[in-house]
């Protein structure tokens, strides 16, 4: 089993909509501290090699969670090696002179603790959640594989084919995941985002040791890393063991600047129909151009929240209470916006209709909604029920140390600073109606998009 979990969002509908609002609004809620309530944001400090790290103090239980960021993914790999960056996450696991081959996670078990790791199109991230006074043990291990890692033929070679096999399972499998790879192309054409984070299969299937190498001693070097300790822990006590365990670590590589093409968006509507015999309900999807996070703005980043709430978060959601409660055109709908990019985001929507419904129906109740929306714009009702949503569920993931840590990580990864993530709440509160109906103009108004079907068989 891959231990991977590489971050190429396919969970449609108001489940990523809310993870995506969720763990972004998690990271800027108060938190709590001791039984009392801090809202200051988190405190960070540069070690002398460039190494940025981040504090952030729950003191609840002796437990934290510790995170190492590098600022580099599936994106920015060179033409022809697509899947490095999520292949090389694997083989980090593979060991050190001093770590034999998978004894990392054996020994992080041992002590009572949780590892992991994630690729992302703009970042590649390694955590343990461990109790407090296991954190030195779990930083030096750490510290050890960003500069002592040993790889052979013996250890790579077999891991490419179990991420072959992640491939053929996650997405060759899934005819979800096909249509959405078509899409994502179509929307994105040229640009990296346009293509899986786990690679083509074809050239995974070329990548050796030294591309592995090659890329390890390029990118993972500490003035191109974040270091994020979320728990039982302060600054102040974190700073020394910082020191100790990266500090000392040299820069073997200039720190990296990225220069990648902007996304060019297509210049007329597309459509992606991909029928598949594994099918038993066609399903509707449209992606829209649209801004990341830190290219829309504070303003209009959280108006596009509040947007993807109203129009489609939940069995609340215009969307939902129209198509699938009052005229039963629909069995489950939903919206999204994904704004966590360095170079553009997508706003999302899907539906399925009801069994035996028509797909052509449902596309033209989708957009009459949303001409709706555009004309007469969103209630007072609405706003505020949307707003409260957001704010809800930040409070409920907010208890959630690796929550904490995954969205500061995941917000300085993709341009944002610790005080716009801190700020989300205020911001999200301060979205007013006409803020919504600016973003959704931006849009969903005039805009190109993406639609997609995914539809039995010919012989389903």
């Amino acid at each position: 089993m891959s231990r991977s979990r590489f971050l190429a969002p396919r969970v449609l509908g108001s489940a990523l909509a809310v993870i995506l609002i969720v763990v972004l609004g998690a990271a800027v809620w108060f938190w709590r501290s001791g039984g009392e309530a801090v809202s200051g944001a988190p405190l960070s400090f540069r070690l002398a090699n460039g190494m940025e790290v981040l504090a952030i103090p729950d003191h609840r239980a002796p437990v934290v969670t510790h995170m190492v960021w590098y600022r580099v993914g599936a994106a920015d790999e060179t033409p022809g090696k697509t899947g490095l960056a999520h292949f090389l996450e694997h083989l980090m696991f593979k060991g050190t002179k001093d770590i034999a081959p998978g004894q990392f996670s054996r020994i992080v078990a041992r002590n009572g603790g949780q590892d992991n790791a994630f690729t992302h199109y703009d970042f590649t991230a390694y955590f343990q959640v461990i109790a407090k006074d296991r954190l030195p043990l779990v930083m030096e291990m750490e510290a050890d594989r960003m500069t002592g890692l040993k790889l052979t033929d013996a250890e790579v070679l077999p891991e490419r084919d179990v991420v072959l096999e992640e491939q053929r399972t996650r997405i060759e499998n899934s005819p979800m995941s096909l249509l959405q790879a078509e899409m994502n192309a179509a929307l994105y054409d040229a640009h990296p985002y346009g293509r899986d984070i786990i690679g083509h299969k074809e050239e995974i299937a070329e990548l050796t040791t030294e591309d592995a190498l090659d890329f390890y001693d390029r990118f993972y070097t500490p003035n191109n890393a974040t270091l994020i300790v979320a728990g039982d822990i302060g600054l102040d006590e974190l700073r020394p063991l910082a020191e100790k365990y990266y500090g000392s670590i040299a820069q073997r590589a200039p720190t990296f600047e990225r220069e990648r093409a902007p996304v060019v968006w297509p210049d007329a509507d597309r459509r992606v129909v991909r029928r598949d015999d594994r099918v038993q309900e066609p399903t509707w999807l449209r992606f829209y151009p649209a801004p990341d996070y830190a290219g829309a703005g504070a303003r209009e980043g959280a108006a596009f929240d509040v947007l993807a709430e109203i129009l489609g978060g939940g069995q609340t959601s215009r969307l939902y209470r129209n198509l699938v409660i009052t005229q039963g055109i629909a069995a489950s709908i939903g919206a999204w916006y994904e704004g966590s990019r360095l170079d553009a985001g997508k706003f999302g929507l899907y539906a399925l209709p009801r069994v035996g419904g028509a797909l052509a129906d449902l596309e033209k109740a989708v957009d009459a909604e949303i001409g709706l929306l555009l004309a007469d714009g969103v209630t007072d009702e609405e706003l505020e029920r949307a707003k409260t949503v957001i704010a809800a569920g930040a409070v409920y993931a907010r208890d959630s140390q690796r929550s904490m840590a995954y969205a500061y990580g995941e917000g300085l990864m993709t341009g944002m600073s610790v005080a716009d993530i801190h700020e989300w709440p205020d911001r999200i509160r301060a979205v007013t109606a006409d803020d919504v109906v600016d973003a959704a103009r931006s849009v969903l108004s005039g805009r190109v998009s993406v639609t997609g079907e995914l539809l039995p068989g010919e012989g389903a």
